[in-house]
């Protein structure tokens, strides 16, 4: 990478291959969930991936790119703490590790949507810009409500 047009593109791959990593992922965790409250959280937001991935389909097309993925390490490591969590923590315990492994994604992608909108418009893609600060959008409050679900039964129960 040279320019900020070659780091856009590349992180634009890179959440193109987490969201699709996510789709895989999230199905394990929802049927590992104890709470009906979490594992509607975890299925709700699966519905919200998929139409995440059909809006980066836009925002690709949007700078005439084609969608495609790089491997995001990021995420392959995040996922594979969340499977060890399910190993390993069990009863209510495992549904306040899930919120906060949960979180943790919800917190890469924040970070990861925030650059992604700002360098769009850096480089005069509104169009994607306005694609990303919609998805941006549904990332903080996919965290906010995991935040008022621990907060309020979840760590209670554990």
């Amino acid at each position: 990478m040279k320019t900020l047009a070659d780091a856009f593109h590349h992180t634009l791959k890179d959440v193109y291959y987490a969201e699709n990593a996510l789709t895989k992922a999230l199905p394990k965790v929802a049927a590992a969930a104890k709470s009906a409250e979490l594992k509607k959280a975890v299925e709700h937001h699966l519905a919200e991936t998929k139409e995440q991935i059909s809006i980066l389909g836009k925002v690709f097309a949007s700078i005439g790119a084609k969608p495609e993925g790089e491997k995001c390490d990021a995420i392959e490591g995040l996922i594979k703490e969340t499977e060890g969590l399910i190993k390993g923590a069990s009863g209510v315990a495992l549904d306040a590790a899930l919120v906060a492994a949960a979180q943790a994604v919800e917190h890469y992608e924040i970070a990861r949507y925030g650059t992604l909108r700002e360098w769009a418009k850096v480089l005069g893609h509104s169009e994607a810009h306005d694609m990303l600060s919609q998805i941006l959008d549904m990332e903080k409050a996919a965290n906010a409500k995991l935040t008022s679900m621990a907060v309020e039964s979840v760590n209670a129960a554990a």
